[in-house]
């Protein structure tokens, strides 16, 4: 009993980080306390002639993989991006853009419901937050929509799911680190197969392998849309432009409204990922782009201001600090693990698994699946991924395939009742008049819609890897 106990250490490593992380604390400290504390415990033992798998040379690489850290070009984007974001949200974009089109589709049945899912499309491409344009979503259109007669369910559900493209739509911050810890993870599992010179996946290759199926997604909700209001008029109605106009102060063509709200945040998106996929420059520089660009429509907006800027660098500075403290607790996590005998753990598991490299790769999904009911893609990003997927790529699984695989995973978990953290953003501002039923009601047929695409990623893997492949 006492051997099986302690040959099961990485399990109750992970396990007791999941309790501790269930009980309220800050992720960074979690991850960071729990590994010191197993890592002490691992050292104890073995001081005091238990027979337990700890190997403490594994903490003497903790400072040169901080170095490593904060010297990574990659992660510099991070920043950039999310300076970009917050300039965009300060400066009124989104409420530009979804006055335009409003305009634009509110006369058709379903119309404010498409202008919600193309609204945050552009959106997801611009700040890559979930959080943030979920919330955004909510206060600009949900009035709105629930104004105009539109089911509740049905209004925030598509603002839910329209919010959680952020995951996938590049340049999404999620696929940034997603694709940092992927090469990682893609550098060893070739070092473990005796490969000195291994290939690297970089940051652009996700974003371009996220292109298509984003794109399918976002189809596939106005497809839902257009389907629901020819079906239930009563749930999608068409608005009167001519109210909406008198509603959103404007008079006259909607032209000039269509192109001050749509222009801008489009040649915006198309600087940052055109510069990315024209190999004109990295998601690093890209991000720069994207940041400068984002204080020019807040300039041309005459949104900028000393007080707006000062919000916005603080803003920014807290999320960065959180994402950096993150993987600093998670890094030491990973090395605890590795210390005490989890990555032979992991691989000894996966090869007992039936059916392979398949078998392994549902089982992952799954627990990815199950982790985002109480994890933020941060934490699992930074904790899962490096310990599964060094594995999984050994195992032969195509790298842009499996960060496009888990990045829908973890979309659809963000969606999913009752744990979703996009649900818990939305009933955040959300009309106490709405129920939260009506809030799990609406967003099923959404979840069903990003298991097709997932299941459409596992039987046809080219909705990933063929675009990457062609660039």
């Amino acid at each position: 009993m006492l051997a099986t106990l302690l040959e099961g250490m990485p399990l109750l490593l992970f396990a007791a980080v999941c309790v501790v992380l269930m009980l309220g604390y800050p992720v960074a400290l979690s991850l960071a306390g729990t590994a010191l504390a197993f890592a002490g415990l691992g050292w104890l033992l073995q001081a005091l002639g238990v027979p337990v798998h700890f190997e403490a040379r594994w903490m003497g690489s903790m400072p040169s993989r901080i170095y490593g850290i904060m010297t990574n070009n990659t992660l510099l984007a991070v920043p950039l991006f999310v300076l970009m974001g917050v300039l965009l949200e300060k400066s009124r974009v989104a409420e530009t853009l979804l006055d335009a089109m409003t305009m634009a589709f509110g006369a058709l049945r379903g119309g404010l419901g498409i202008a919600v899912v193309l609204v945050g499309m552009l959106l997801a491409a611009s700040t890559g937050i979930v959080g943030a344009t979920v919330v955004t979503m909510g206060l600009l259109s949900l009035p709105t929509m629930l104004k105009r007669g539109y089911s509740p369910a049905l209004a925030t559900g598509t603002i839910c799911a329209t919010g959680t493209l952020g995951q996938i739509i590049p340049p999404s911050i999620a696929l940034v680190l997603l694709g940092d810890v992927l090469n990682n993870a893609y550098q060893q599992a070739q070092l473990s197969m005796g490969s000195w010179s291994p290939k690297t996946l970089s940051v652009g290759d996700l974003f371009v392998g996220a292109l298509v199926p984003g794109l399918l997604l976002v189809l596939a909700y106005i497809i839902y849309l257009l389907t629901v209001a020819w079906l239930k008029p009563g749930t999608a109605p068409a608005a009167d432009r001519e109210g909406l106009m008198q509603e959103l102060g404007h008079t006259g063509s909607i032209w000039p409204l269509l192109l001050k709200g749509l222009l801008p945040p489009v040649l915006l998106i198309v600087a940052v990922l055109g510069s990315i996929l024209g190999g004109f420059a990295t998601p690093t520089e890209a991000s720069a782009v994207g940041a400068f660009g984002a204080l020019l429509l807040a300039a041309i907006n005459r949104r900028l201001s000393f007080s707006m800027l000062g919000e916005v660098v603080r803003s920014t500075a807290q999320v960065t600090s959180m994402v950096f403290l993150i993987l600093i607790g998670a890094t030491l996590f990973s090395l605890v693990f590795r210390a005490l005998g989890g990555e032979e753990l992991v691989n000894h598991m996966f090869d007992s698994l039936p059916g392979g490299v398949v078998g392994a790769t549902i089982v992952v999904m799954l627990v990815i699946f199950l982790l985002g009911f109480i994890l933020d893609f941060i934490e699992i990003t930074f904790v899962v991924v490096p310990i599964v997927g060094p594995v999984l790529l050994a195992m032969g699984v195509d790298p842009i395939w499996l960060g496009i695989m888990i990045a829908v995973n973890l979309q659809t978990s963000f969606l999913t009742p009752p744990f979703g953290f996009a649900l818990f953003y939305l009933r955040g501002v959300t009309p106490q008049s709405v129920p939260t039923s009506a809030i799990y009601r609406g967003v099923v047929p959404f979840i069903i819609m990003q298991l097709g695409i997932l299941l459409a990623l596992a039987l046809f893997p080219g909705l990933a890897t063929w675009l990457p492949s062609l660039m």
